[in-house]
């Protein structure tokens, strides 16, 4: 970029300053500038450039603090590197031109880059690093080589995509993660109270550690008072936990209400106010998934299967996606299971030919259809047995 932009210590400093008015203000400060341009210059300002409708195809390897972008025309390459904060957003956004073609992994900013470069360019292609090997077995990891990979592979329409959601959606999937830590936090205190216990003897039942009064059962044991100090200290923790679970499911409800679709899919039986929240800000779009077949695939709850020649063999799950959303249906499927007899029956003749977590996997893909359907259909469940639905 051009070397008047590092001068602008004043504007660097502002952080709450509004991205737009950011821009402009850059717009000037370059503008009164440009009699300093060089004409070997990598980038032209924006109101002296030729705009063509060629399209350039943009990789950006971006971190927290950076990113670095490589332009690709189809013929040569050039890099440039910007900070993540305001001005350099801005500074990238003033070398875009709207027939541009973006690829970015995804990454913990990506939405926040997304939302703030999706209007100055065609199209931003948003990338699976799960499933881009090229960048993650690459033995010459290098920011310019992350970038340049995505732009020659975005010219080849070769990348595999994420699934960009709303903010809504992704504020329930920080919320569904902050729980999901918190309770697997609790559960490594539990363990470990209960391992206390077994050393000395005492053989207790780690369901009831989880409870008030389980809890306060441990202080009523004659133990010597270092081990009593250690048992005060994991039973206030986890006492604390119990508290921010509380607090964070009241949360988890109240978002999961702001999603499409949270009255459809709450209202089949089984699923509750949290699932609805987790499973929603996993589907997101439902309309994103031409089938349901496409949907239990985004869930990873379909076989791989390996075909070569005339063999063909079918494996286990691919448990690709979110392993939260796919516990989480496990779990209602478990549920509803309970109240349909078509559910029921079908688990259990599964049950008899092969195995519980087979049939139970089996039985998850069925009650995903149900899902899929409730919830294109905009459809409000009656009756689970008999499949009764009204039109909302």
């Amino acid at each position: 970029m051009l070397d008047c932009i590092d001068n602008l210590e004043h504007v660097d400093s502002v952080k709450e300053i509004n991205f737009d008015l950011a821009s402009n203000l850059i717009m000037m400060q370059m503008t009164s500038y440009r009699r300093m341009v060089k004409p070997d210059d990598k980038f032209l300002l924006l109101n002296e450039r030729e705009e063509t409708n060629m399209a350039r195809y943009i990789g950006i390897d971006l971190h927290t603090n950076s990113l670095t972008a490589c332009y690709y025309d189809g013929k040569d390459y050039k890099f440039s590197t910007y900070e993540t904060n305001t001005l350099g957003l801005g500074s990238f956004i003033l070398t875009l031109r709207k027939t541009d073609l973006l690829a970015v992994e995804s990454t913990g900013n990506s939405n926040y880059f997304y939302k703030h470069v999706i209007k100055s360019v065609k199209e931003i292609k948003v990338v699976s690093p799960g499933q881009f090997n090229v960048i993650r077995t690459s033995v010459k990891k290098t920011d310019k080589n992350d970038a340049k990979a995505l732009a020659f592979y975005l010219s080849k329409d070769m990348l595999p995509e994420s699934r960009v959601k709303t903010d809504a959606q992704l504020q329930v999937s920080r919320i569904s993660s902050s729980r999901e830590q918190l309770v697997k936090t609790r559960t490594s205190l539990i363990n470990k109270l209960h391992g206390i216990f077994n050393s000395l003897g005492y053989k207790l039942k780690k369901e009831t550690l989880a409870t008030k009064k389980g809890l306060n059962s441990l202080l009523e044991y004659n133990l010597d008072d270092l081990t009593m100090v250690e048992i005060k200290i994991f039973k206030s923790q986890v006492e604390y936990l119990n508290q921010g679970i509380k607090e964070i499911d009241i949360l988890l409800c109240q978002a999961g209400q702001n999603l499409d679709g949270f009255e459809s899919i709450k209202s089949i039986k089984g699923i509750g106010e949290k699932s609805a929240s987790i499973l929603l800000s996993h589907i997101g779009d439902v309309n994103d998934f031409p089938s349901a077949d496409k949907l239990a695939s985004y869930f990873g709850i379909v076989p791989r299967v390996s075909n070569s020649n005339e063999t063909e063999k079918t494996g286990r799950i691919t448990k690709r996606g979110n392993k939260l959303a796919r516990t989480t249906l496990v779990q209602c499927t478990l549920v509803a299971i309970r109240y349909s007899n078509y559910l029921g029956d079908f688990y259990r003749k599964i049950k008899q030919k092969k195995s519980a977590g087979k049939a139970i996997i089996a039985t998850a893909r069925k009650f995903l259809k149900t899902i899929y359907l409730t919830i294109k259909n905009n459809w409000i469940f009656e009756d689970f047995g008999i499949y009764k639905i009204k039109s909302v």
